[in-house]
């Protein structure tokens, strides 16, 4: 089995994308050949020539939450609680009692009892710490956790990307497709796709179909285990609908090709994939980890963008398309001046 690091590679630093491009589907799009390692250079907008009119276009249309907040954690002062440093939480997801999961920095006084005031209307309180960074937070004052990231929150932009967040990104760190709450990263392979070229590829009969798979921040997070087997994947949660399945099911069946629109759709339908590679429709939590060798029950094809070396994105890719042919691909890309990560260009896996 491979080690976490034969999945370094080296990327020279102006090669990350900082800003998306004024035209989302002018990405450039590298097509790879995982039967022969064959490489293609294209547009993103020439996936119309790629999908064939019977295939079914999987779609994660979670939505990216406003979920960086800024404010000023509560600090002792003799007797007096006062107005502290600055601190930033990051939403990760609410729990079925109202509570969050969150994640602070700086995390060290974030202790259970603290808060951290955002304005005058609104704070989160320290209830629980949990393990990896998380803690459990409850909102007080007057505003709930959706009227505080609606009127405090900034996209959460990946760390590479080392500029503040602009009024821009709350439009182009979305896919044009998102429906549903819940992410705290883009599905970025998603970024590429207009209304337009949706609607073209509705026209020439390929089925779209959509699922939930809410992103989390473990995202981001590289494989610091050498061994892959001991790494563990932050469970995220997933909605499949009973259409989707039917869509999947029906195409796939009739010898047609399910594509995945980037990592997160490929997880959940891998998760609830049966044997004989059908979807069963459901929700639930996945931590589904998917990295050399895996055999493949649902997903035929894939469009993905370039991930960060070590990540469990790029492993999944290479499970996908071969280590050789992806690790080749990257090493292609990067002499052509590819764009890298959220912001970047596109890989279809055909």
């Amino acid at each position: 089995m491979l080690r976490a690091s034969a999945f370094d590679y080296d990327l020279p630093s102006e090669l990350i994308a900082q800003e998306p491009l004024p035209d989302r589907s002018a990405s450039r799009l590298l097509v790879l050949e995982r039967s022969s390692g064959a490489i293609r250079h294209a547009r993103f907008s020439d996936v119309i020539d790629l999908v064939a009119a019977e295939d079914v276009v999987v779609l994660n249309v979670s939505r990216v939450i406003p979920a960086r907040l800024h404010g000023k954690r509560d600090t002792l002062k003799g007797s007096r609680t006062v107005a502290g440093a600055m601190t930033e939480v990051l939403l990760v997801r609410e729990l079925e009692d109202g509570t969050w999961l969150a994640m602070g920095h700086p995390g060290g006084k974030l202790k259970p009892g603290r808060r951290v005031a955002f304005g005058d209307d609104s704070a989160v309180e320290i209830v629980e710490m949990l393990g990896g960074g998380l803690r459990r937070v409850k909102f007080v004052g007057a505003l709930d956790a959706r009227a505080t990231v609606a009127k405090y929150g900034e996209v959460p932009l990946p760390p590479y990307i080392r500029r503040a967040p602009t009024a821009t990104d709350r439009a182009r760190y979305q896919t044009v497709y998102a429906e549903h709450d819940g992410s705290v990263a883009a599905p970025t392979a998603g970024l590429h796709f207009t209304t337009e070229l949706l609607d073209q590829l509705r026209a020439k009969g390929t089925a779209i179909a959509t699922l939930d798979l809410h992103i989390g921040p473990g995202t981001f997070k590289p494989v610091e285990v050498e061994d892959l087997v001991r790494h563990r994947m932050e469970p995220e949660p997933y909605v499949i609908p009973e259409e989707t399945a039917e869509v999947i099911n029906r195409a796939r069946g009739a010898g047609h090709r399910a594509w995945g629109v980037g990592t997160t759709a490929v997880r959940a339908l891998e998760t609830c994939a049966d044997e004989r590679g059908r979807v069963r429709a459901g929700a639930g939590e996945t931590n589904l980890f998917i990295h050399p060798p895996y055999e493949f029950k649902v997903v035929d094809r894939l469009l993905t963008n370039f991930h960060l070396p070590r990540s469990t994105l790029l492993m999944l890719v290479c499970a996908f398309a071969g280590y050789d042919n992806v690790m080749g691909a990257y090493r292609e890309a990067i002499r052509a001046g590819y764009r890298f990560y959220s912001y970047g260009d596109g890989m279809a896996v055909i």
